[in-house]
């Protein structure tokens, strides 16, 4: 998909941080009071929805008014981007930038000009990957500190939902509001979005998209006719996104170019079977990266994709549902750690719910560049990265014993993988794998004597994570000494299944 164009009528206004949430009992809390006495302003309004994507195309007042996604903050707060005020009837270049924005092909050679009936039922109608719905808005809108907050109630074929909305050209602000309301901890939930889970519409195809700092990873997937995530296929691209990223503050053109050709390439397989709801998470390389947003423009413009760089602790609660939930666990006090290649994050707590979660920045491809444990190396080296890897982990010393430590990540599994000696990677076989200190040393060893080619023959190992295995392996084995364990159950389930499960299936456990 191209970038999205902008329409000469396109207001020339400050794009807006917007939070929205929906939920019954919305009506009922204490701190929207104030709201429901302000007037109401009533609306009647026509949406068109997207197979396609969640960008909000909307009939109000005789204009047809386009909204897209431009970016999602770190903690989750949509940055939304007004493209076009058209009043009817609607030119042709007006017509092409609706679709653009719904992510929908073009009509074949529109009118010179269409009223709103004839974009309705010549255009829009005859499709199946589009649908119009009228909707009615009771509208109640106030001001809190400066920030604009709404309460509304939306009825759409004989249902009605609420939904409040905070919205300000400064995220800081909203996410004050957010908490003084009380509704931290909320999902964030276009209208377009909401609509379509109110009606039951919308594709039955999913995809999730981990960029992380040294690989891409991708699962898609279908919803059964109970509406519960199956997933058909995963993938993983070892793109090395944060390559150089340590030495230059920001990401590398070529790191910048493999990462997007890999998106690309995934995304593009993904849709030839037909609509898809794409979600797309980036995580520490993308925390860290001062020029960040050049790769973000550069996934929307050649892609379609808008990745959600999700904060740290975000991450390890979402590594933390997709871990619990799918292996046998012994006793009540649990680790989850996902080290991945910038960052590492860890989550207590127990099988029902999280007890603490943060993030360290310490990560395979990190150390890796730090110590030069790329090839073989002196075990002086390797002690001296153990130790400063102990030192930049010591927020897990002095701590009581967790009962059972699960490991996440591509460090983690390259290592399970390793210990069954797998020619060809399993997840079924790795899952659940118990690896002991003793056979991580073993490891260690192995790879601190060899340079990376010469890893790359080593069954198990994934050829492409040759470079950063030392150092992961390390990370492993430091996060093993701090918490005093003799071994670690590895979970092959990843950030992804996290989003899966929370996007399309089950929420997380509190």
């Amino acid at each position: 998909m191209s970038d999205h164009p902008t329409h000469p009528s396109a207001p020339s206004v400050v794009p807006r941080w917007e939070w929205r949430t929906f939920g019954d009992d919305l009506a009922d809390l204490d701190a929207l009071a104030p709201l429901r006495t302000e007037a109401s302003a009533e609306s009647d309004e026509i949406y068109v929805l997207s197979m396609h994507g969640d960008a909000s195309v909307k009939v109000r007042d005789g204009v047809l008014d386009t909204k897209v996604l431009q970016k999602v903050s770190g903690v989750g707060l949509q940055l939304w981007l007004p493209t076009m005020k058209a009043p009817f009837p609607l030119d042709v270049p007006a017509v092409a930038a609706a679709f653009t924005a719904l992510g929908a092909p073009p009509p074949q050679a529109p009118r010179t000009e269409l009223s709103l009936e004839q974009l309705v039922e010549d255009l829009v109608a005859p499709r199946d990957d589009l649908r119009v719905v009228d909707i009615h808005k009771s509208r109640r809108r106030s001001l809190v500190d400066d920030c604009m907050v709404e309460l509304t109630e939306v009825s759409a074929e004989g249902r009605t939902i609420r939904t409040v909305a905070v919205e300000s050209p400064d995220p800081d602000l909203v996410l004050r509001t957010i908490g003084r309301l009380g509704l931290d901890g909320r999902p964030n939930i276009s209208v377009p979005r909401a609509l379509k889970s109110m009606l039951g519409w919308g594709p039955k195809r999913f995809a999730v998209i981990d960029v992380g700092t040294n690989s891409v990873k991708f699962a898609v997937g279908h919803l059964d006719e109970e509406g519960s995530p199956q997933i058909e296929v995963e993938s993983a691209v070892v793109a090395r996104l944060g390559e150089g990223l340590v030495a230059a503050g920001g990401l590398t053109a070529a790191s910048m170019d493999r990462t997007v050709d890999a998106i690309e390439d995934l995304v593009e397989d993904a849709r030839r079977e037909g609509p898809l709801d794409i979600v797309a998470v980036g995580t520490a390389g993308l925390r860290q990266a001062s020029n960040r947003d050049e790769f973000l423009a550069a996934v929307q413009s050649r892609c379609g994709v808008t990745v959600e760089v999700i904060s740290g602790r975000e991450e390890a609660r979402l590594a933390y549902m997709a871990a619990v939930s799918t292996l046998p666990l012994a006793g009540d006090r649990l680790l989850v750690f996902d080290s991945g290649g910038g960052s590492s994050q860890f989550t207590f707590g127990s099988a029902d719910r999280i007890d603490e979660q943060f993030s360290v920045d310490v990560g395979a491809v990190r150390f890796a560049e730090r110590f030069g444990l790329a090839d073989a190396v002196p075990r002086e080296t390797v002690d001296a990265a153990l130790d400063a890897i102990a030192t930049d982990l010591a927020e897990l010393a002095d701590r009581p014993r967790p009962d059972m430590v699960i490991a996440m990540g591509g460090t983690s599994t390259n290592l399970a993988a390793i210990a069954h000696g797998l020619d060809h990677y399993d997840p079924d076989a790795v899952h659940a794998t118990v690896l002991d200190a003793d056979e991580v040393d073993r490891q260690i060893e192995v790879f601190r004597t060899r340079s990376a080619e010469e890893r790359r023959e080593i069954a198990g190992l994934q050829p492409a994570r040759a470079e950063v295995i030392l150092a992961g392996a390390c990370v492993v084995r430091t996060i093993l000494t701090l918490t005093g364990q003799d071994s670690l159950t590895v979970s092959d389930r990843g950030l992804r299944h996290g989003v899966i499960a929370e996007r399309f299936g089950s929420p997380d456990p509190q």
